[in-house]
């Protein structure tokens, strides 16, 4: 799919930036769902690293190298308390959330994660498997798009019952029982869909 220009520089700073940080990490959220192959836009980036290999201070050092820095005040003060680094790069001014992962969840993704490439772009990202767990957390309207369209293009790769485990977890946890009944119906609509498509579609 063809990516802006701005869009393409700043992926490539994050990856150089994430490359010379030297911990695990992956890029997450639009970018990847795009690179998983769903046609969809973005402005922004999202990507995250493994909490313990990190310091918010280290990363702003390496990161500015590259051209990416502090997008608030008190970018470290926040960065306790959310587990976010609000980042810009400069050069193009693409927004880039950076999330410390500590999760086992995470972990996991964050090891499963492969290369992949937009136009001259290549960089590690979540699988659509992981992508579809991410997307439920999230779970705003553009999420459960990327949801559906993600299980329909990889819904034979995808482990469905891990993710539905997964999900419900973290329905508990964030006291949403609506949440595990919202993927439900997605993945009900996936199926229908997919047996609509015909028989070479199942498994």
């Amino acid at each position: 799919m063809r990516a802006d220009l701005a869009l393409l520089e700043a992926i490539q700073a994050l990856n150089t930036s994430l490359e010379d940080l030297g911990a695990s990490a992956m890029i997450i959220g639009g970018v990847a769902v795009i690179a998983r192959g769903v046609p969809r836009t973005t402005i922004d980036l999202d990507a995250t690293v493994w909490g313990e290999d990190v310091f918010p201070s280290q990363i702003l050092k390496i990161f500015a190298q590259h051209g990416i820095e502090a997008r608030i005040p008190n970018v470290e003060a926040f960065a306790e308390r959310s587990q976010i680094l609000l980042l810009v790069h400069q050069p193009t001014g693409t927004g880039i959330d950076l999330s410390l992962a500590w999760l086992p969840f995470e972990k996991a993704a964050l090891e499963r994660a492969t290369e992949v490439r937009i136009g001259s772009a290549r960089f590690l990202a979540a699988t659509a498997e992981d992508l579809v767990i991410y997307k439920a957390v999230a779970w705003r309207d553009r999420d459960r798009d990327d949801i559906e369209n993600l299980l329909l293009l990889h819904r034979e790769a995808i482990d469905l019952g891990r993710v539905r485990a997964l999900v419900e977890e973290f329905s508990i946890v964030l006291e949403d029982p609506e949440r595990i009944h919202g993927f439900d119906e997605i993945l009900r609509r996936v199926a229908a869909i997919a047996a609509e498509e015909g028989p070479e579609e199942e498994k």
